[in-house]
């Protein structure tokens, strides 16, 4: 009798989960169950959905037309698709969303989208029996009031635009429309591309910054980038003889950089500021996703600081940041609200194996822009007593923890802005002072609470021909060594003599607690001796050796 029991009650499971695995089925592609039940699955979107797009133009000189739509319906995108270079014009894109419990039984979402001239339907193969519908500049959607799709990976749910030849996409799920939006001859300048993302949104898992097998880590500095929305001018340009003479900045720059990453396969790419070049990026997050999709296609972790031009276009700091949190392989964090900039935070990379030990830590810290006392203080700004307290109370908060590590723990900090010592002409130093530091007129004492907590190095951008390390009070016990990136984007200046653009390297090896670091130049770089600079460590140097800062 109780094996009859138990024999009928395995039955009946397992039928259950038969019916279950069926119905789940079912629904995931004819919308079988009611809503009341469907809601509650895991295949429901329980965001948006794009049930409609359209562009709106309109003239800034006529008090008859607008460029916004019925505001309980539609959701205005907030970028002017001419960025303000139309003479008179404006342009909007504009997208109605519903959640799938407020959709109609045969309401149609859009579950692909085409631009161009003509309709998909006659012009690509495959496409000949669907229903393409036209839109203005160019938009072709095809929607379907099938209930399945509203929940698949096939329907729109975000709509965003980028601008420029090229624009890239660097945000998981979502992809960019190789064709720009037509909007005439006023629209040419920026070429405003549609980017949508299908399905569910997708938040990033933060990677872990660990050192290797090997015990050892390498930090690439990129600083001063520069970049610009669409591909940018150059500026002087050395060597002006590759790829035939032609430069476009941007596309130069990541060529560059990419060149350098695929090289040295760092473990992290630190972003010392002013990656986005403020007056020529009427769009900051078209320049910004450049560099990001060149590290997320690489599967670089990355950490960034902002410089004096970063915030100088269409976001402020305060939005910059969060963007940047949100995209894959990003270890930015806006830090504490309670002290001043954004960007203030520690990066902590574990010891080698599965160990939760911190064996390097970096402090990055925003530099500010500009002196807020121009009277007495000409010039930049400085790192402020509050993000001093806030990094020795990070600095002694931690220092229990790194304390626990087997090897020698080390700490280096990264800026945008160099400090006040880096001014100092009679400290011993390696690489290229070519132009002087344009370092805070007020030194607020970051030198040394850096050295009275420890950290061993600090490294900067902003100056961008200068690419030293100078090692500072090279006679006392206080002595750190203060770097520079040098400059490696071609929207921002070089000249000083013929200028290479350029990128920092740190190799970290903490079996012996050794760090050393030099430079690595553009390929086909030449140096006034006809040497191939491609392949060569310029400048290379030991700067901290069994955990202590040696000399040159």
């Amino acid at each position: 009798m109780t094996r009859r029991i138990i024999r009928a009650g395995l039955q009946l499971g397992v039928l259950t989960i038969i019916t279950l695995v069926v119905l789940l089925f079912l629904d995931n592609r004819y919308r079988v169950l009611p809503s009341s039940i469907h809601h509650y699955l895991p295949a429901h979107h329980d965001g948006l959905v794009i049930v409609d797009i359209t562009v709106t133009t309109c003239s800034v000189l006529s008090l008859l037309t607008g460029c916004s739509l019925d505001a309980s319906r539609w959701h205005r995108i907030e970028k002017d698709l001419y960025l303000n270079s139309g003479w008179a014009s404006k342009a909007y894109v504009h997208v109605q969303r519903k959640r799938e419990e407020e959709l109609l039984p045969d309401e149609p979402v859009i579950i692909d989208l085409r631009i161009g001239r003509l309709d998909p339907g006659n012009s690509e193969k495959g496409q000949g029996d669907e229903r393409w519908e036209s839109r203005p500049a160019g938009i072709w959607l095809k929607r379907t009031a099938k209930r399945q799709a509203r929940d698949s990976q096939e329907a729109l749910t975000a709509v965003d635009v980028l601008f420029g030849a090229d624009a890239v996409e660097a945000r998981v799920g979502w992809q960019i429309q190789d064709t720009p939006l037509l909007l005439g001859s006023s629209g040419e300048k920026y070429e405003a591309r549609l980017t949508v993302r299908r399905g569910r949104p997708k938040s990033p898992a933060k990677p872990v910054p660990r050192i290797n097998k090997e015990g050892k880590f390498k930090i690439v500095q990129v600083s001063d980038l520069h970049l610009s929305t669409g591909v940018g001018a150059c500026r002087d340009v050395d060597p002006a003889d590759v790829k035939g003479g032609k430069c476009e900045a941007d596309p130069r720059t990541m060529d560059f950089v990419g060149s350098i990453l695929d090289q040295e396969k760092p473990d992290l790419v630190v972003l010392s500021g002013d990656q986005v070049n403020g007056e020529t990026a009427p769009d900051a997050q078209t320049a910004m996703f450049k560099f990001a999709e060149l590290l997320v296609k690489r599967k670089i972790p990355y950490a960034i600081v902002f410089g004096n031009h970063d915030d100088e276009s269409s976001l402020s700091r305060e939005a910059l940041m969060p963007l940047t949190e949100s995209l894959p392989y990003s270890l930015s964090e806006a830090g504490p609200s309670s002290i001043d900039g954004v960007g203030n935070y520690v990066v902590e990379v574990l010891a080698r194996g599965t160990s939760h030990h911190s064996a390097l830590t970096l402090y990055m810290l925003d530099s500010h822009s500009y002196s807020p006392d121009e009277r007495n203080f000409r010039g930049y700004d400085w790192i402020k007593p509050s993000q001093i307290d806030w990094f020795h109370r990070t600095a002694q908060g931690l220092k229990k923890a790194h304390q626990e590590y087997t090897h020698v723990h080390m700490g280096l900090a990264f800026i945008h802005i160099p400090l006040p010592e880096y001014r100092k002409s009679d400290n011993p130093l390696v690489g290229a002072w070519k132009e002087a530091p344009t370092a805070p007129g007020f030194n607020s004492g970051f030198r040394d609470a850096l050295v009275e907590e420890g950290v061993l190095l600090v490294s900067c951008g902003h100056d961008h021909v200068n690419d030293y390390c100078a090692l500072d009070s090279p006679s006392s016990p206080g002595k750190i060594w203060l770097c520079y990136a040098g400059g490696s984007g071609y929207g921002g200046y070089g000249g000083y003599g013929g200028y290479r653009r350029r990128v920092r390297v740190f190799e970290i090896d903490t079996n012996a607690a050794r760090i050393s670091t030099y430079k690595r130049v553009e390929p086909g770089t030449k140096n006034e001796q006809g040497e191939d600079l491609s392949n060569k460590r310029i400048d290379e140097q030991i700067v901290v050796e069994g955990g202590k800062v040696v000399a040159p």
